[in-house]
């Protein structure tokens, strides 16, 4: 394993769930929860169409504040970027490709979760640029499991892929 490679599987802390949030339709609300259950097709009662490699969708909590300040509001919740889960305490950003446990659930995490047009009339004009770099991750679910506000999130497996 490179320097390079060793220092990327190192994180201070494990994140922690601060948010969990379920749409019951297409463009349904949020509702946000205290708890919920990872299937493989997604958290238990959320609609999501084919989710495989997108099954749940992560955002940081850190980027919150950003976002907020680039739309000029005093603050932005996670329900209005419709992710399942927000975390805090660790870089999903750099667990890309990593294997993580969010409660008792095992997920990887497949990708970036780009904005989508629904952001230009959540935030008005400017919007989808504001949540650019900001949208989170998709994670795919490898073992279903259970998990609750304050549920740890921690790196499971490094997978030597860089990025």
């Amino acid at each position: 394993m490179s320097k390079m490679q060793e220092m990327m599987k190192n994180h201070a802390l494990a994140g922690q769930i601060e948010w969990i949030g379920l749409r019951p339709a297409k463009k349904a609300a949020m509702e946000s929860v205290e708890a919920a259950r990872i299937c493989f097709n997604g958290l238990e009662r959320d609609y999501r169409e084919n989710p495989g490699k997108r099954a749940v969708t992560l955002i940081q909590w850190e980027h919150l504040p950003v976002i907020a300040a680039m739309t000029k509001r005093k603050d932005v919740s996670p329900h209005m970027l419709r992710r399942n889960i927000a975390v805090s305490g660790i870089n999903i950003l750099a667990l890309r490709s990593h294997t993580v446990k969010l409660g008792t659930a095992i997920l990887r995490i497949t990708g970036l979760c780009a904005p989508c047009s629904y952001m230009e009339k959540v935030f008005g004009h400017g919007g989808f640029n504001a949540v650019r770099g900001h949208g989170g991750v998709t994670a795919e679910v490898l073992e279903e499991g259970d998990v609750e506000l304050g549920s740890a999130v921690i790196l499971q497996k490094f997978n030597n892929v860089l990025g």
